[in-house]
């Protein structure tokens, strides 16, 4: 049986959605330790292997761990750990959709969208192979991140949220440049499509064709596509349809411009197409939209 892991329980119900767990400490106080039992989530993990290896069991699929293993579990992905030897773990626990993370910003990492959005949908097909490994002083420093979170979240003290919240996105931040230097050749091509995505980020205005993103990635019509399918369960052209409408939504409510000059910035030339294709991805037209949510 599958055993299933609500945020409240590490959270609290109305704690704040970011707290350190070390899984493998025994403390005559520790809550039940849930590693070697199958199970999901529904918040995001951060697991990195400190000492020791062993195998993980990831949606029926037992792949080798070890020592300076980084890797990201998203909500109810199933897992598990077996065969620990002197295996010790430290768990980030956070929930991206109630942290308010500065996703756009973020998106434009090519290793952040590899490691963070990329790489946890297609473990399966590259057995594991894509996934972080730190070399000693990385993780050493990794680790003297993950204790400012952890040390915030324990004492509480005046301002600890925005200090956790900090040390996160650092944390974040810093494992996405790691990922660029990996040497997996799985990861590599994981990198090349984020490389486009990070550039559908920024360039969303200038018109991309498929055959110009499959030439950036340097990669097969057919690998890319899966790739990036995988991690966004869009295509290329409905993710850029997304980040465009995404900032349509910010132009809606945080200014004044004619919904005729938001189509116009955001990359649509014919304000009635835009107008038509929000209220099929939106539900409800851009007028409406920013009558109910201007600020």
């Amino acid at each position: 049986m599958i055993t299933f892991l609500d945020s409240d329980y590490y959270f609290g119900v109305d704690g704040y959605p970011i707290t350190v767990w070390r899984e493998n400490i025994d403390s005559p106080n520790s809550r039940p330790n849930y590693t070697e039992i199958e199970h999901y989530h529904n918040f995001w993990e951060i697991v990195v292997i400190t000492s020791g290896n062993g195998k993980h069991l990831f949606e029926s699929k037992l792949f080798p761990v070890s020592t300076g293993d980084v890797f990201l579990i998203q909500e109810r992905q199933r897992h598990c750990f077996y065969e620990l030897h002197d295996l010790e773990l430290i768990n980030v626990l956070y929930n991206p959709k109630l942290l308010g993370l500065p996703e756009i910003q973020l998106r434009k990492l090519p290793g952040y969208t590899a490691m963070f959005m990329l790489e946890p949908q297609n473990r399966k097909h590259h057995h594991f192979s894509s996934k972080l490994h730190l070399k000693r002083l990385e993780l050493a420093h990794s680790i003297q991140i993950i204790e400012k979170i952890e040390t915030a979240c324990t004492e509480k003290s005046d301002g600890w949220e925005v200090t956790s919240l900090t040390a996160l996105q650092e944390l974040i931040i810093y494992l996405s440049k790691m990922y660029i230097s990996t040497y997996s050749t799985d990861a590599a091509s994981l990198i090349r499509v984020a490389n486009v995505i990070a550039l559908l980020e920024k360039e969303y205005l200038n018109p991309l064709s498929l055959n110009d993103m499959i030439e950036i990635a340097n990669m097969s019509k057919g690998n890319f596509i899966r790739i990036f399918k995988n991690a966004t369960h869009q295509t290329p052209n409905e993710y850029l349809i997304g980040v465009r409408l995404q900032h349509a939504i910010d132009l809606l409510c945080n200014t004044n411009l004619s919904i005729k000059e938001i189509a116009y910035q955001v990359g649509f030339s014919d304000n009635n197409y835009f107008s038509r294709l929000f209220r099929n991805k939106i539900n409800t037209t851009p007028q409406s939209y920013r009558l109910k949510n201007k600020k």
